[in-house]
Parts: C-alpha cells; sequence; structure tokens
C-alpha cells in the first residue's frame, strides 16, 4: 500500500495541510507548525500563504468510506 497526503481532520487548525503532512511523515503536527512559522518568517508572509492556498486547492480531503 501506498502513501498518499491528505488533509487531516484530526489535525486541522486552518485547513489541515500541515496536519496531513504531519501525519504522513508520521511527526508532532506542533513541530510542522512550528517549521511552517519558521518558514514564512524567512520567505515572508505572503509567499507563504500562497503556497499554503495552493496546498488547500491541490491536497485533497481524506475519504471516510463507512461499511455496513
Amino acid at each position: 500500500m501506498t502513501k498518499r497526503l491528505y488533509r487531516s481532520d484530526d489535525n486541522k487548525i486552518a485547513a489541515g495541510v500541515l496536519g496531513g503532512v504531519a501525519e504522513y511523515y508520521e511527526i508532532d503536527p506542533v513541530i510542522v507548525r512550528i517549521i511552517a512559522v519558521f518558514v514564512a518568517v524567512l520567505t515572508g508572509v505572503i509567499p507563504f500563504a500562497l503556497v499554503y492556498l495552493l496546498s488547500v486547492l491541490v491536497v485533497p480531503k481524506r475519504v471516510h468510506i463507512i461499511e455496513k
């Protein structure tokens, strides 16, 4: 089974992209968020915000299938 990147439903603050990255790499979501803030400060908030919004559009939500 291959690993896929999805937006998180559990570790979600804005859209779940950073939580999904944390789940994909199996690390604490707080670490991913701290790194994201650091990157946003280094690159500027506007470029980071554009990349984040693009990620929200590109990374799919996880679909939960309920079997009867």
